[in-house]
């Protein structure tokens, strides 16, 4: 569908010069030569963007601006000026304008930047879409639990909410979110936003992970035309996308030392510069991240800086995992049961005690990930209504991989059985991450590693 652009201009040369030009770059044109036939239209044609002259005839294009801004918030308009100058751009752009142009327009300028417009308007749509979405899908009430841990979660989120709405200033603390993988750090994030006075604004997600650290910075920041090969138009980044909301930086820790210093600065003075531009801008978020590294010792590697690290914890939430929250594993898998019933259309299910045992006695390394996964799985597997150990077999517990760990009791004390026993058993609930499963056992990772070695145990299934 052609993309419709609302022409208002009193010169008609120019404005059927225009109109021809964009037709036949395949754009739906309309043409009115006064502010008020303008906005006639502009509730009849609805255009994607609109061209405004500032001197016409009747009322003038400021205030043709400032009566579509009364009702209209995210249209583009972009303000055509022959004099005026400086002092008419600044007026439109405090007015809402997205940009201006001075006459003579240039045909292929107009183009890009159209074309730019359209696809910051479609970025902004599409975060409000999802803004209002993921808002009735998130809030303190959905970080589920009765576990004094979660508990203690909950009121730490609800005081920290409380103390945002009592700040005299938009400077939100940044908060950083401790957590194994799969234990719901996203969820505390966006109750963090969409509980706090920043609910109606972006929350806009980057996990630093997912992407080449070359391409982060550029995801972030923006870029302008130019600044490389591909570079044929200026982008806005994520930072400018969540200007007023909430930024969350997924598994910060992956980050690169570079784009570490960038944010460093985003952090301390509220302001960036996209890639290839020559002025900072202003910006206001407030900026959440998290991570399931230890960025203590990662500080003390030289691989993290400490000044950005202690800039993100200002404030520090930590999310407990699956197994440290007792009963909570039960009501949770109900509730997952229940919710991918309701999916698949199997109608009400249950848990046998078996089941209930079985849940309790995994040790849950993927945590509330895993445990989600597990129910959809066993739903999937079961025949009847009732969820037993035989939808359940999935779960067992890997064997250990050498015999004198397994033939390991309380009443061994051969000090290399126990030490093999107790290595694995870390392991295994660290879904055999080395890191974690050294902080389980409260030595470094260069000791853990050190000890795989010596009992041979890296050649079965712990990685680095």
């Amino acid at each position: 569908m052609a993309h419709a652009v609302l022409i208002v201009d009193d010169e008609s040369t120019l404005a059927r010069n225009l109109a021809t030009y964009l037709e036949r770059q395949q754009f739906d044109v309309r043409v009115a030569e006064t502010g008020e036939d303008g906005l006639q239209l502009l509730a009849t044609f609805r255009p994607d963007v609109v061209l405004l002259d500032h001197n016409l005839p009747g009322i003038s294009g400021l205030e043709v601006l400032q009566r579509l801004r009364a009702t209209d918030s995210h249209t583009p308009v972009v303000m055509m000026t022959g004099f005026g100058g400086i002092e008419v751009a600044v007026e439109a752009m405090k007015l809402g304008a997205a940009d201006y142009l001075t006459k003579p327009v240039s045909l292929a300028e107009l183009k890009l930047l159209i074309e730019r417009l359209l696809n910051q308007n479609r970025l902004e749509r599409t975060v409000r879409y999802y803004g209002q979405r993921d808002a009735n899908a998130s809030g303190l009430d959905k970080i589920l639990g009765t576990s004094p841990a979660i508990v203690g979660l909950r009121s730490q989120v609800q005081r920290l909410l409380d103390a945002e709405r009592q700040l005299a200033d938009a400077d939100a603390p940044a908060v950083l979110i401790q957590g194994d993988t799969g234990t719901g750090k996203e969820l505390v994030a966006r109750a963090l936003h969409f509980g706090g006075p920043r609910a109606a604004m972006p929350f806009v997600e980057l996990n630093c992970g997912a992407l080449p650290p070359q391409l982060i910075e550029a995801e972030l920041f923006g870029y302008e035309k130019g600044a490389f090969t591909d570079a044929r138009q200026r982008k806005p980044g994520l930072v400018e996308t969540a200007d007023g909301g909430t930024l969350f930086l997924d598994e910060i820790g992956e980050a690169d030392l570079s784009t570490q210093v960038k944010l460093l600065k985003l952090l301390e003075e509220k302001r960036f510069r996209r890639l290839g531009g020559l002025r900072d801008q202003s910006i206001n978020l407030r900026i959440v991240s998290a991570t399931h590294q230890p960025l203590e010792q990662r500080v003390r590697e030289k691989s993290f800086r400490a000044d950005l690290y202690f800039r993100l914890r200002i404030v520090e939430i930590r999310v407990p995992a699956l197994h440290e929250r007792g009963a909570d594993i039960v009501d949770l898998a109900l509730h997952f049961l229940q919710h991918h019933a309701r999916r698949y259309r199997r109608g009400a299910m249950s848990l046998s005690a078996e089941a209930h045992a079985a849940l309790l006695r995994h040790p849950w390394p993927g945590n509330v990930r895993e445990l989600r996964n597990a129910m959809e799985q066993a739903v999937l597997m079961c025949t009847g209504t009732s969820v037993g150990l035989k939808e359940l077999a999935f779960l067992a517990l890997p064997q250990g991989s050498h015999s004198d760990s397994a033939s390991w009791s309380d009443d061994d004390l051969n000090l290399e059985r126990m030490e093999r026993h107790f290595i694995e058993q870390a392991l295994l609930r660290s879904g055999q991450n080395v890191t974690q499963a050294a902080r389980v056992l409260g030595v470094s990772r260069d000791t853990l590693r050190y000890r795989l070695d010596r009992l041979g145990l890296r050649d079965h299934g712990a990685p680095d």
